[in-house]
């Protein structure tokens, strides 16, 4: 962790920061049950345990008026007929929002509050999405062949709830259909009235 102003790179086509402080690998075996198709994620597990997405971290202190900030990679694939996809979280200060940038590749974004609300939003190369305060979100990789890469940046003092959405799942799945990205309904999801 730096203690004096820094720049760092950012270049293609891989864009991983030149400089960066911690590496997340997230495989196939940490999202047990966050696919719809179970039997499909236990059949690929049997053969390989895959790579979903790499999480790059410039570290800073995780306290307000700190801005924590690096690059999400989401590889292409499927489980099933859904897409490669992050784990997801609401942050643990509810009340917090997050910038995206995309540099590379197609996706979506998959946000939904706890009060109900849902929404989608493409990313694509040049793409700014802002995530208001109180919505989870998920990065879904609907290219064929690409990585999808992201930069982001929060509050340092956001903390990140993963629980929440590893228990619920999101309201909304991202499948193809028919050679065609589509938004389904969450079968298994279960609305807050519900819950325990």
């Amino acid at each position: 962790m730096k203690d004096v102003p820094y720049t760092f790179q950012l270049e293609p086509p891989d864009f991983i920061p030149s400089t960066y402080d911690n590496h997340i690998q997230r495989r196939l075996s940490a999202m047990r049950g966050q696919y719809a198709d179970e039997a499909a994620l236990a059949q690929m597990l049997e053969q390989e345990d895959t790579l979903l997405y790499d999480v790059y971290e410039l570290r800073r202190p995780e306290i307000a008026g700190e801005i924590l900030h690096g690059i999400s990679i989401v590889h292409p694939g499927k489980v099933g007929d859904e897409y490669f996809m992050t784990k997801g979280h609401f942050h643990s200060v509810l009340e917090t929002a997050e910038i995206y940038y995309c540099l590379k590749g197609q996706g979506v974004m998959v946000m939904e509050t706890p009060e109900g609300e849902w929404a989608v939003e493409a990313l694509y190369p040049g793409r700014v999405l802002y995530v208001l305060p109180r919505w989870a979100h998920r990065s879904v990789n609907t290219g064929c062949e690409e990585d999808l890469v992201t930069f982001f940046a929060y509050p340092g003092n956001a903390g990140h709830d993963y629980g929440t959405i590893e228990t619920h799942g999101f309201r909304k799945l991202v499948v193809e259909r028919d050679g065609q990205m589509a938004i389904v309904d969450n079968p298994r999801w279960q609305p807050p009235s519900s819950r325990a």
